[in-house]
């Protein structure tokens, strides 16, 4: 059940209740009131990057779907996603899933990784994108195609979805007995991180070989490269000041270079991060959670276990970490930057805004219309201070019928260069082709944040859009998943 505190999106009928929904919410988001279409729309035009011209302003987020084959190789359920990615119509596809640089840093024992014996299947997956996208869409020579490369971290179940066995940059005073890490075993030794840095170079040497153009050094949502921006505390080579923060991103591009000089190099960043969140105990009942409450914080400050956060306030986001992280990209040589924020672990409404929460998670705290705007705003500060850095955006499905009015206006202002399409991508596949073509939206289709796609991981299911994609909703699993929410109270 969701929260009646706040005015579905969908209920706003035309594009002036919209706005003035956001005038009394007191907030502020860029928004177009016609959506155009192809060739004059600003969503239609092409973006030259490093000499290559990407299509369009659309890009796919990576979305895992805990569906792949225990030995690394993708499954049907795999392809058929990815098919669907090259049907978008979307030319920017930003690694496409995440793959584990080892099995043990897989986030479950379904997740991809790279491999000898996997290899053939994952440059499958980037054939069959491609071989969809003809089909429907026409010309591949404007299609841009990376493949991320991650390990879990705090993260790794990487044999058993039930079991968790972290590895980590450092003890987090919150975050440990959270996940109930009681010890310093899980902590990687820098002669492990240096193993860690020679997997992600195998990884990309394998991308560079089966035709990827790009690969994703993940820093986003409580993975390991993410953990390390934040290891204050941690002693050694790999953690304390900012250059030893970022050493074991330096080393991975390094060797990378040394390999690959023509495969290009992006990072998906979580661009803030907050305190982790819990559901308030004293206002949820037998059937509902409670609003999201942030831990109890007070004695942990300054708080140095987050990047990208007031280390006085760790409820707001500090803008100075992020633009000397993206200095630090361009001395890299790398331009190619993708902004989340938080993780779904443990502040999943600053990160994917949503009317309904997964079963792990809390009633949005805010309307969530505040946290697509938090990022939509601090992503259009970012590019500001970056104007030749290729910026996609994040949380836009939360939008719904608004998304194309808001992606156009944010993108014709300058706000950010790329929408960034996610969960609403499993719903709604060529919501791209539909806006570019049509300038309007199916709405039997469009995605309304149900949560599904993270609740039947969390309980040990594939992911997939069990409400609105007949596909999934015929499935075993999606039976499950609605007995589950019967009994559940969300």
């Amino acid at each position: 059940m969701a929260s009646e505190r706040f005015v579905r999106v969908g209920h706003l009928k035309t594009v002036e209740a919209f706005r003035e929904h956001l005038d009394n919410l007191g907030v502020e988001l860029p928004v177009d009131h016609t959506v155009e279409t192809a060739p004059e729309s600003p969503l239609a035009q092409p973006y030259d990057h490093r000499e290559f011209k990407i299509g369009n302003r659309f890009c796919i987020h990576p979305m895992e779907g805990w569906d792949g084959e225990t030995d690394g190789n993708p499954s049907e359920y795999t392809f058929r996603r990815w098919r669907n990615f090259g049907l978008s119509g979307a030319k920017l596809i930003w690694g496409g899933e995440a793959v584990a640089v080892r099995p043990e840093g897989r986030a479950n024992p379904n997740q991809l990784y790279a491999a000898d014996h996997s290899k053939a299947g994952i440059g499958k997956l980037r054939e069959e994108l491609h071989a969809a996208h003809k089909e429907h869409i026409g010309d591949t020579d404007d299609l841009y195609v990376g493949l991320q490369l991650t390990h879990s971290g705090r993260f790794c179940r990487p044999f058993d979805k039930a079991k968790l066995e972290p590895r980590i940059v450092y003890r987090h005073p919150i975050l440990d007995p959270k996940f109930h890490i009681d010890s310093d075993d899980p902590i990687l030794s820098d002669d492990e991180i240096k193993g860690l840095i020679d997997d992600y170079i195998r990884a990309a040497d394998m991308a560079a070989d089966l035709g990827y153009q790009f690969v994703d050094i993940k820093h986003c949502h409580g993975y390991l490269g993410h953990e390390f921006l934040s290891g204050f505390t941690r002693p050694g080579p790999y953690g304390g000041s900012f250059e030893n923060r970022t050493r074991f991103l330096r080393e991975i591009v390094a060797g990378i270079r040394a390999n690959h000089s023509d495969l290009d190099i992006g990072v998906r960043l979580s661009a803030f991060d907050f305190v982790p969140f819990k559901p308030d105990p004293d206002k949820g009942d037998g059937r509902r959670l409670g609003p999201g409450i942030p831990a109890s914080f007070e004695e942990h400050l300054p708080y140095t276990y987050g990047f990208s956060t007031n280390q006085d306030n760790p409820i707001e986001p500090d803008e100075a970490d992020t633009c000397q992280f993206i200095e630090l990209l361009k001395e890299l040589d790398i331009t190619l930057v993708n902004l989340s924020a938080g993780s779904p672990y443990y502040n999943p409404h600053i990160q994917r805004p949503a009317y309904y929460p997964p079963s792990d998670g809390y009633q949005p705290p805010v309307d969530p219309l505040v946290d697509v705007a938090r990022q939509i705003d601090f992503v259009g500060r970012i590019k500001k201070h970056f104007p030749d850095v290729l910026l996609v955006g994040t949380a836009y499905s939360y939008l719904q019928e608004y998304l194309a009015h808001v992606g156009q206006a944010a993108v014709r202002q300058g706000l950010v260069d790329f929408v960034g399409l996610g969960r609403v991508v499993l719903s709604y596949p060529d919501l791209p082709v539909d806006v570019l073509k049509d300038g309007e939206l199916t709405t039997r289709k469009i995605c309304r944040t149900f949560s599904d796609c993270t609740t039947a991981p969390r309980n040990g299911m594939i992911s997939g859009c069990f409400p609105l994609d007949p596909f999934y909703k015929k499935t075993p699993e999606g039976a499950k998943l609605r007995e589950l929410k019967k009994e559940t109270p969300l």
